[in-house]
């Protein structure tokens, strides 16, 4: 079908809305109709029928649910369920949007949007439409340019279609996952697909800068600033320039180095170490950390106005352990790797083996599983990988020292238990508290008390 001889019917409260699609579309399609009460709905659709609805996901209208826009997704799709659904969102809702493909949308638009975007978006519905292509479960997979990340997992899938919406964008994206999820691997997939794929894409673990090394590393310094500033510098931003700049364990800075980056995500200016002269910076923002958003929100040593800098739009990372066949998935992915890294024939996986890692916790997740595929590629002595063949690392299991000292008593098994946490992790109580599973307040609480 032809968008020309296409009717679009626009539900949105904003008349603003409502007026720049219908400048928009007026020259592109033969009918559109826009609609401010969502209610008004069911009768508009026992009169005429549409090929394609736009459709707000959020209403001050009498139904209050929460979710507006999905209430009324479900009243179409019983209404008319032929008729394609392209659901208009903001960027906090996109979770929300996400769970409306499931219910029968073809897609979703963030506003602010693109006009040729937009146009793309209808374009796709109304020539799905025209051949018969199934409007709902949308596949994300099919739509997103490749990069190196595999799933086919529902949980990947709803991150890949985050990726494909946030990354064309500008707004500063918060990664969130345990260690060895892949959160690096996201943040490039989203700079891969960006307008600014074709700059620099520069990683700073800013968890592991000094207070010394931090503002110098980032926003660079002038010859003689500091005894070993032995010329000029740019910081990691201004490598950035045009760019994207990844801070990785964004949650484990001090709240002075906070302050600092606070100040220039605002002035969009860095000050270099030595000077007085702020440097206009244009760079993209993606940051990470190991820590729940919740605990980050809800930890006295982190800025909650550096939080909402930082977190137009969050994404979480699963765990290995929850996304099911993606285990082998991987696994197979690795073992090619690692066969043709180490020179060895076409390896495949024993049903044992697979059994084994599908009962696997994964406390290292993707991390480990590729180093525990990498020994068991090495080790093999058959072309077929049995479950003997896959060892994981004694590294995630976290043994207790033979020396422990046995303790009964609770407190002082809990006293015992920070102390060797603790030590394990060289005081940092990040990584301490989170090994312990309480927040870091918590941990401090438990320190103050017994007198550690």
């Amino acid at each position: 079908m032809q968008l020309k001889s296409a009717s679009i019917l626009v539900v949105d409260d904003d008349t603003d809305v409502l007026t720049a699609v219908r400048l928009l579309l007026r020259p592109q399609v033969k009918e559109i109709v826009t609609e401010k009460n969502p209610e008004h709905i069911p009768s508009i659709l026992k009169e005429k029928t549409f090929d394609l609805i736009l459709l707000d996901m959020n209403f001050f209208s009498s139904i209050n649910t929460g979710n507006e826009g999905l209430f009324w997704l479900k009243k179409i799709k019983e209404l008319k369920p032929d008729t394609a659904v392209i659901m208009i969102t903001a960027y906090g809702d996109i979770d929300l949007a996400i769970r409306s493909l499931k219910e029968g949308a073809f897609d979703f638009v963030v506003k602010p949007w693109l006009n040729e975007k937009l146009i793309g978006t209808i374009q796709a519905a109304i020539s799905a439409k025209g051949n018969g292509t199934k409007t709902a479960g949308f596949s994300p997979s099919s739509t997103i340019p490749a990069f190196d990340l595999l799933g086919e997992s529902e949980v990947m899938q709803e991150i890949f279609v985050k990726i494909r919406k946030v990354a064309p964008t500008d707004a500063n994206i918060l990664i969130l996952g345990e260690n060895g999820t892949g959160k690096e691997l996201v943040a490039k997939a989203i700079h891969q697909n960006s307008l600014r794929a074709d700059k620099p894409f520069v990683k700073v673990d800013v968890g592991a800068l000094t207070e010394s090394l931090f503002e110098s590393e980032l926003f660079g310094h002038k010859k003689g600033a500091f005894t070993d500033a032995k010329e000029d510098r740019a910081g990691r931003f201004e490598t950035a320039k045009g760019g994207t700049i990844f801070l990785d364990e964004i949650g484990n800075i001090s709240l002075h180095q906070q302050s600092k980056l606070l100040s220039v995500l605002q002035n969009r200016q860095v000050i270099r170490v030595g000077t007085n002269e702020p440097i206009n910076i244009d760079v993209r923002l993606l940051c990470a950390t190991n820590m729940s958003l919740a605990d980050l929100a809800n930890n006295a040593h982190f800025r909650k106005d550096l939080i909402y800098r930082i977190n137009t739009v969050e994404i979480t990372i699963p765990p290995l352990r929850r996304r099911g066949n993606d285990i082998i998935l991987l696994a197979k992915h690795f073992m090619k790797v690692y066969a043709t890294k180490y020179m060895k024939p076409t390896l495949e996986l024993s049903k044992p083996a697979q059994e084994k890692l599908l009962r696997y916790h994964y406390p290292g997740n993707v991390r480990e599983l590729q180093y525990a595929i990498e020994r068991a590629v090495i080790m093999a002595d058959s072309e077929l990988l049995s479950a003997e063949d896959i060892l994981f690392s004694p590294i995630e299991a976290a043994p207790v020292a033979e020396d422990a000292v046995a303790e009964t008593n609770l407190e002082e098994l809990e006293k015992t238990t920070i102390n060797r946490v603790l030590e394990r992790h060289g005081g940092n109580m990040t990584k301490a508290a989170k090994e312990l599973g309480i927040t870091r307040t918590a941990l401090y609480r438990r320190l103050n008390k017994y007198e550690l």
